[in-house]
């Protein structure tokens, strides 16, 4: 099982998720549209890797449901209890957090800053994100013969 840790950074804070790692060439190629916003980043991936804006969307209205603004107990015990490939989504909320967005898990961890139109690979063991690439489609239940390809704006950085 490839699975990544997956961190965006937008004008309203920042949310952590793990993801199949051939997300993350979704995700990069979502990146040529610029979105300001995790909601926009989500709808530009939706066309090549379908579901995932609804997968981390839905995780995301569970963490905030249950994490009172100032009660973020209930996501210190899951981070703490959960084995990191099974890691709920979490919104940045304070040190413990912040902490664990950065924390790779079996392939690695990337963040998506879309405000400073930023990718950095803080560990990424499954392939080196570049600024133009290929892949397969993603259906929702496997990997297509549709290939797609994107190319990152020059205003774009790439870390590591």
């Amino acid at each position: 099982m490839n699975v990544i840790r997956c961190t965006v950074v937008d004008g309203q804070g920042a949310v952590s998720f793990i993801v199949q790692a051939d997300a993350l060439a979704a995700l990069t190629a979502a990146c040529s549209a610029s979105p300001s916003s995790l909601e926009e980043l989500l709808e530009e991936a939706e066309s090549y890797y379908h579901n995932l804006g609804e997968q981390v969307l839905n995780g995301l209205a569970i963490f905030e449901e249950h994490n009172a603004k100032g009660n973020y107990q209930t996501i210190h015990r899951a981070l703490k209890f959960c084995a990191p490939h099974e890691q709920p989504v979490f919104r940045v909320v304070d040190a413990f957090t912040r902490e664990a967005s950065l924390r790779p898990v079996k392939a690695g961890a990337v963040v998506f800053n879309l405000r400073a139109k930023r990718i950095i690979q803080i560990v990424n063991t499954y392939q080196e994100i570049r600024r133009t690439g290929h892949a397969r489609v993603f259906d929702g239940s496997g990997l297509t013969d549709s290939v797609y390809s994107y190319r990152l704006p020059k205003d774009w950085a790439l870390v590591p």
